[in-house]
C-alpha cells in the first residue's frame, strides 16, 4: 500500500484489501492518497488495481485490468463537483495505463469490505456493467440496488474524515 502520511481512510482501505485478497482477488497495487481538486480543495481517495496477471481475472473481458476507486469529497468544490461524503466507483484499465470513465459501484460509501468484494465479483462476472453500457431490449443493467451494508467502523471513519477536512 502506497501512502505519503497516515490518512484517515488507511484502516478502511486495508480492511477492503484484506477482504479482496481473502476472496482470491489479489491486488496488484493499492494507492491511498489525499488529492487536490482544481488546485484548491483536497479530497481523500484510494485506487485498488486488479490485473489479470495479479488477480487471475478474465483477460478476455478485462484485458488490462480493473480499478476500484474510493473517494471522499469535502463538498467544498464547485457546484458541478460531487457532494460531501464517500463514493465507490470502478473503471476498466486501458492499454496505455489510463482508465475508462468511472462507473458507480452499487455499494454504500462506507460499505463493508464484504459488500465491496460481492460488488466486485458482480462487475467481473458482467452483472454490473461499466459506463457507458446501455442495455438492449433483452438485457437490463444492474437493477439489484445497493449491495451489502455499511462497515462496522463507518462512524469512526466518517469522524476521522471530517477531522481531516477541518485540518486541511
Amino acid at each position: 500500500m502506497t501512502t505519503h502520511r497516515p490518512l484517515p481512510h488507511n484502516p478502511y482501505i486495508e480492511a477492503v484489501t484484506e477482504a479482496l485478497t481473502s476472496a482470491g482477488l489479489r491486488l496488484e497495487q493499492v494507492d491511498v492518497r489525499d488529492s487536490e481538486s482544481q488546485g484548491t480543495h483536497c479530497y481523500l481517495d484510494a485506487v485498488l488495481t486488479l490485473t489479470p496477471e495479479a488477480s487471475g481475472i478474465d483477460q478476455d473481458t478485462w484485458p488490462h485490468g480493473l480499478i476500484l476507486i474510493w473517494e471522499w469529497h469535502t463538498g467544498h468544490e464547485a457546484p458541478w463537483e460531487p457532494e460531501r461524503g464517500p463514493v465507490w466507483k470502478f473503471a476498466e484499465l486501458q492499454d496505455d495505463g489510463s482508465n475508462a470513465y468511472p462507473t458507480d459501484l452499487p455499494v454504500l460509501g462506507y460499505a463493508s469490505p464484504d459488500a465491496v468484494v460481492e460488488a466486485t465479483r458482480k462487475v467481473l462476472a458482467g452483472e454490473i456493467r461499466p459506463y457507458p453500457y446501455i442495455p438492449t431490449v433483452h438485457e437490463q443493467g444492474w437493477t439489484g440496488g445497493v449491495i451489502g451494508s455499511s462497515w462496522e467502523k463507518a462512524d469512526q471513519l466518517e469522524a476521522a474524515c471530517d477531522a481531516w477536512d477541518r485540518q486541511e
